[in-house]
Formats: structure tokens, sequence, C-alpha cells
């Protein structure tokens, strides 16, 4: 079995939950190798990187995603193009949403003592840089605009796991949208957005991979 954990917005191929995933693995069962991507590119290029390894993956062996907050945004929409069993962490449903208070930070301090409704962030201007050096402009964020999740195509290859204490994201928002569309939620009492329990919780993901695998 094949794991691709997708990390999230501030993170990178060296993220916590994807060094603890890989370990796990490591220690446990021999025959599961996971991968852990960089993904601090545009969405488009992200979204590009990810289909081609999952193709190339599929090749060789069964192949499951794991992905965290913005991991689980293009975790959905890769599962929707292959049909790939993916696995979603406090998942992000509308990052042209969440991700525009970085343009409006911006207009705040560009705008100042004029009409901001006049004024415009050119489309090559960095708005924010991550902490792996991805820098967003708004042409990324009219590429998540351009590729809202509307549908999901394989319902009963997905499953999520949401935290009611996510201080990031609305738990609620991503409930409604997977259950919507008939996919198995399961929200866990408190926590946060960073799944700091993650570790705890690996053998019951693993049990969860490789149902999704199953079906």
């Amino acid at each position: 079995m094949n794991i691709i954990y997708i990390h999230g917005l501030d993170s990178d191929a060296n993220s916590t939950k994807g060094i603890l995933l890989e370990r796990f693995c490591q220690q446990h069962d021999a025959d599961i190798s996971v991968y852990r991507p960089d993904l601090n590119s545009t969405p488009e290029q992200v979204f590009e990187q990810l289909l081609k390894l999952v193709n190339k993956l599929n090749r060789e062996d069964k192949t499951v995603i794991v992905g965290s907050s913005l991991g689980g945004y293009f975790s959905t929409l890769i599962s929707n193009h292959t049909g790939c069993p993916a696995l979603l962490l406090n998942p992000s449903t509308q990052p042209h949403v969440t991700l525009q208070r970085f343009a409006n930070e911006l207009l705040l301090k560009s705008a100042s003592g004029e009409d901001e409704s006049e004024y415009k962030v050119p489309e090559n201007q960095i708005l924010h840089t991550t902490a792996g050096g991805w820098n967003i402009t708004p042409a990324d964020l009219q590429w998540f605009a351009n590729h809202q999740l509307v549908s999901i195509d394989y319902p009963h290859q997905i499953a999520v796991l949401l935290k009611e204490g996510d201080e990031l994201l609305n738990s609620e928002l991503s409930k409604d949208f997977y259950q919507a569309h008939g996919v198995t939620v399961t929200v866990q009492t408190g926590g946060d957005h960073r799944f700091t329990d993650f570790g705890e919780q690996l053998p019951m993901v693993i049990s969860i991979l490789q149902r999704l695998l199953s079906i």
C-alpha cells in the first residue's frame, strides 16, 4: 500500500503529521510506503504534481491519500479526478474564501488614505509567503475560485475526521459539505486545527485507510 501525505498551508514535506505517519508505518507494517511531497508551489502546479504522483503510484500498488487542511482540499480534487481513496483531516473546503484574508490585509495597508474600492491588488503581487516558501498571489486565489469543490464523485472512498475545537476552519461547514455529498464524517470533541493528538490516532487512521482501499 502507498500512502501520500498532503500537508497544509504553512507546512512542508517534513510536517509533523507526515513524519509521524511514516515512522508508524515503518515500525508496524513494512509493506506500507509513505510519500511526503513538498507542495509549496502554485495550486495549479500542486494539482499537476499530485495527479502525476497518484497515477504513477497506482500503477505500482494500491494508493490512498491523507490530506490535512488545505491538503484536504487538494485530496478531494485529486480523488474526484482519479478515484483515489482519501482520508481528510480538518479539510479546507473554500480556500478561495479563507485565503482571501491575505488580500484583505494587503488592501488595508496599500489603500490607506485612498478609496479602497478603487484599489486593486496586482495579479502577481505577493500576498503572503508560507513557512514552506510559497508566495501566494491573487492569481492563486483566482485558481481556487475557478476550482471550487462543488461535488464529490466518489463519496464512499472518502472519510473525514474533524475536530470540534478547530480554531482556524469552520468544522460545521466542512461537516455539512461532505455529509451532504454522502461522505462519512467523524466529528471528535475538542482538539485543534493541527490535530495534535494525531500520533495517538494512527492505529485508527491506518484502519480507516485499509477500509477505504477495500471498497
